[in-house]
């Protein structure tokens, strides 16, 4: 619960007042991506002579900088000292640099020097070259960010509480705020928490009486672990902005006493209702306490507000997806992924949404939607374009053309063993579903040869065996599965099901599908195993419960198969045959109701 009001205040006092980019170390300094050297002439062709060129404009480039002749000589050492760095002599091109910034008094020579220094790893010489900059540039507020994120790392505040000060006296009324938040940014770098709030403590003193003070204090108290004090700050913040959002998340953050919390948040809605952000957090609270129907109401005051929130649709339509409300699932998704295409926001990426509204198409056997609707992915993080060409894939063999499938997969081309594992499970997948089991066992089998170490891998692997009949292959491999991953439920549940279904050491098969409950309490398909290990026990009423619970949660063929057979060993035949129905009507080839059906010896 405290999450949600720790991610929305640090998100909420930061949106405007984000740290400048600045490369500091943790205890090395780290290396530089992409220095920020002069813009060359160019981009393309960013090279030690265009990098040299650049330097030398830039000791011409501005009037407000030091008027110096690029001499002959000049444009030599400024060429030498960039080829020098990038052979990797970044001494020889540092000194040069920084020799030369002294000369001209030009601060981007000073800068270039602190950025060769970072790249190198050299925290004394980064130090050296930053407060040249500063001197250079007393005004630069770049200069300013690269010297505090160097400063709090020290074992001395001082130059740091120095600069600080300094930094809030010159910020204007209506930005001091803002000044004050990247302050405590900063110094959550610092070594020492005690003497970092002590410092923050001496700065703000100044200004008691603005809100920012003790949201920054409060947040302050609250990382040193000083609960009072920040309870306290917190309150004071709302004492002078009693319609503060943030003042109210903050103390919300330092309140330990969940139903305190929701009272302080309750009220506050009460009070004052258009307060977005708390009621989000509220919100998100809910969800975390499992009260989802409040939670749902409460995203849908936010909606009537913005009706067009993307935040607020992909909650709705993820909620609606967990209440297997299918259809406002998909409506919340499109309004989703059409409010993001409409803004074109770089930031904002709609791949997930699109893989669900894919894979709502799929389960409604609208296949050719469900490749539409990947087919407006476009370039999103690695890992989930991986996802959506295996989808893509997996449709295409649905639509009967496995072949072509298999080449899709074929095509991609990863390093990650992690994803080469995933490609293989996925081909052995398509296979399987296309009736072809021995190869998929083949593909499993090589798969696992070459990557011995993927449990995943090695799960598929197992059932693959069990339906080539290799019980013991099977169980050797699940239990291998289980000394990899101790957590992995799925494991415990696939040994204790495939022994519940053959009716073997049953008392082994409850133990293992019990532990496997106790790791993932909520899952359906853990709930149909324990249902039917208990059916084979003999223990009919406990079953039928159990299957209830697993086919409300999940309404699944094989869930309602199980649940048919122990009603028919109770006797209610006309019960099971509705079951089965339902179970043929969504799965008319399914395996397990026609073994089920053969061995009772009945029909529907």
């Amino acid at each position: 619960m405290k999450n949600a009001f720790a991610i929305v205040t640090l998100s909420a006092a930061l949106s405007g007042c984000a740290v400048a980019p600045w490369h500091a170390p943790a205890e090395a300094p780290a290396p530089v991506a992409q220095p920020a050297a002069p813009v060359t002439a160019n981009p393309q062709e960013d090279t030690p002579a265009t990098q040299a060129v650049a330097a030398a404009a830039a000791v011409q480039a501005n009037e407000a900088l030091p008027s110096v002749d690029l001499t002959s000589d000049l444009f030599y050492k400024l060429t030498k000292a960039e080829l020098d760095f990038k052979r990797g002599q970044w001494q020889s091109a540092y000194v040069t640099m920084m020799v030369l910034a002294q000369q001209t008094r030009d601060p981007r020579l000073a800068q270039r020097s602190a950025e060769m220094a970072l790249t190198a790893k050299q925290g004394g010489e980064a130090m050296a070259a930053i407060r040249l900059w500063r001197e250079l540039a007393p005004e630069s507020d770049e200069a300013a960010q690269y010297f505090l994120g160097f400063a709090v790392l020290g074992d001395d505040l001082t130059e740091a509480e120095q600069a600080f000060t300094q930094r809030l006296k010159k910020s204007p009324p209506n930005a001091r705020g803002l000044a004050m938040f990247q302050m405590q940014q900063f110094l959550l770098r610092a070594k020492d928490k005690a003497a970092a709030f002590a410092l923050m403590e001496r700065v703000l003193a100044p200004y008691a009486g603005q809100l920012e003070t003790h949201l920054v204090l409060a947040q302050g108290a609250f990382a040193n672990n000083e609960a009072l004090r920040a309870a306290t700050e917190a309150r004071r913040a709302l004492d002078i902005k009693p319609d503060s959002e943030l003042a109210l998340l903050t103390m919300a953050q330092v309140t330990p006493d969940p139903e305190m919390v929701t009272k302080l948040v309750t009220d506050f809605l009460a009070k004052y209702p258009q307060s977005r952000e708390v009621r989000a957090a509220y919100a998100r609270m809910l969800v975390e306490q499992k009260q989802y129907d409040k939670a749902r109401n409460e995203f849908l005051t936010l909606l009537k507000g913005q009706p067009d929130n993307p935040a607020t649709l992909y909650a709705l339509g993820i909620m609606a997806m967990q209440a297997t409300d299918v259809a406002a699932a998909e409506g919340y998704f499109k309004r989703f992924v059409d409010v993001l295409e409409k803004d074109g926001g770089e930031d904002r990426d709609p791949t997930k949404a699109l893989l669900i509204l894919a894979q709502i198409a799929e389960e409604k056997g609208d296949l050719a939607a469900a490749q539409g609707w990947l087919d407006r992915v476009d370039n999103g993080e690695p890992r989930m374009m991986l996802t959506v060409r295996l989808k893509r894939a997996h449709l295409t063999a649905r639509m009967g053309d496995l072949e072509g499938a298999r080449k899709l997969l074929a095509q991609i081309k990863t390093e990650d063993p992690a994803e080469q594992a995933q490609i293989i499970q996925t081909d052995a997948q398509l296979l399987r579903d296309g009736g072809q089991g021995l190869e998929a066992y083949k593909v499993l089998e090589d798969g696992v040869l070459r990557f011995p170490n993927s449990p995943d891998l090695l799960y598929d692997f197992a059932l693959a065996a069990e339906k080539m009949g290799k019980v013991e292959l099977m169980e050797t491999s699940l239990r291998k599965v289980m000394e990899m991953s101790p957590d992995n439920h799925h494991a415990y549940n696939a040994l204790g099901y495939s022994l519940a279904e053959r009716n073997q050491r049953l008392d082994e098969a409850f133990a293992l599908i019990d532990k496997a409950m106790q790791m993932a309490p909520g899952d359906p398909f853990i709930m149909d195993s324990l249902g039917w290990v208990n059916f084979r026990l003999g223990k009919l009423k406990e079953a039928e419960t159990l299957l209830r619970r697993a086919y409300a949660l999940r309404s699944d063929p094989e869930i309602a198969v199980h649940l048919g057979e122990v009603l028919w060993a109770q006797g209610d035949k006309a019960g099971a045959q509705g079951l089965w129905r339902e179970a043929r009507a969504k799965d008319p080839h399914n395996d397990v109701l026609k073994s089920t059906l053969a061995r009772l010896n009945t029909s529907l």
